[in-house]
């Protein structure tokens, strides 16, 4: 009896050591390859496969102890994938909780109105914290891994801040502002006016685009929508310089010269009537709710008053006025 008696004590303090152990390591901070070590674990990854993970990147956790402690803490099938950040001084109490939590690090990309898709590839190719999956792939291909008709991004992505884990595909980005695009449209389009010169959401979109890189004043955007929508219905020609800057592509060097709106192209709305092929631009919501819902007016012109305004005009006459006033130094 006193033999079990004995065993059973040394047993207890047994226990009772390795639990001071246990809580000893499991507060103590774990060795890092760097000040700050920056990890991810990828979705559907087990607890170990995490910690192997987490080693490779450069966090020296032992994964059998990091097991048990996670069973203790009942969160061992209760890890979040993303991208995470440690610093020194971290232990493994800690690093279970942020993994538990899902307390991911984030990056960030504002992806701005009104700017084409070869600028907002520009930017992101730039962007430290996205895989770059797109790198090297031509636009017609980057379209179809979208799920775009055509090789033309343009319009097709929702300019928005987004979000993302650190080092995660900038298609799976792209991907995101199609689809919010799409619903988008897809929403505006349901509860249009009546009796507009589109015969699709495209064209629409187009319209939207074509507004987008016409307005100075945000107050001004449904009117400007007005003037062009007042031209396609009686068959005017569009002659908007954004669409013919658009065409001459990478050979535009800042000057529109008249030659350059006398040289045919597909978006020379000076020489073609009718929407062109295809956006010049990622249009934001408000400049889709106005080709949508334009302003009630018969105007025909607009010019810019040199203050991010425009001064609208119903007949030739009143807009050549406006333009020997405001672009001609006229009184």
């Amino acid at each position: 009896m006193r033999s079990f008696l004995k065993l059973l004590f040394f047993l207890g303090i047994l226990l009772a050591a390795l639990i001071v152990a246990g809580a000893w390591w499991a507060n103590s901070p774990i060795a890092l390859r760097d000040a700050t070590v920056d990890f991810r674990v990828a979705p559907k990854s087990t607890l170990r496969s995490a910690v192997a993970q987490m080693q490779e990147a450069g966090v020296g956790v032992n994964a059998d102890l990091l097991a048990l402690l996670a069973r203790w803490r009942g969160v061992a099938t209760g890890i979040k994938a993303g991208s995470y950040s440690v610093r020194q001084g971290v232990t493994p109490e800690e690093l279970l909780a942020k993994l538990a939590r899902g307390d991911v690090t984030q990056g960030e990309s504002l992806l701005v109105e009104g700017w084409t898709f070869r600028q907002w590839r520009a930017r992101l190719d730039q962007h430290p914290d996205l895989k770059h999956d797109t790198a090297g792939l031509p636009e017609a291909e980057i379209a179809s891994r979208l799920g775009i008709d055509g090789a033309h991004i343009d319009g097709w992505l929702l300019p928005d801040t987004y979000l993302f884990d650190k080092q995660s595909s900038d298609l799976e980005l792209l991907a995101r502002a199609h689809r919010a695009m799409r619903k988008k449209l897809d929403v505006a389009w349901s509860g249009r006016e009546a009796n507009l010169p589109y015969k699709t959401p495209y064209e629409a979109l187009i319209m939207a685009s074509i507004v987008e890189k016409e307005t100075g004043r945000s107050e001004d955007r449904e009117m400007v929508a007005a003037v062009f929508v007042n031209r396609l219905r009686r068959g005017m020609l569009l002659q908007t310089d954004p669409t013919v800057i658009y065409g001459l592509g990478e050979a535009f060097d800042g000057n529109l010269r008249k030659r350059d709106l006398q040289t045919d192209t597909p978006y020379n709305t000076y020489t073609r009537s009718g929407l062109p092929p295809s956006p010049i631009a990622m249009p934001g919501l408000a400049a889709i709710q106005a080709a949508l819902h334009p302003a009630s007016s018969d105007a025909l012109y607009f010019v810019a008053r040199g203050d991010g305004s425009s001064q609208f005009s119903r007949t030739l006459d009143e807009h050549n006025k406006a333009v020997g006033k405001y672009q001609k130094g006229g009184k």
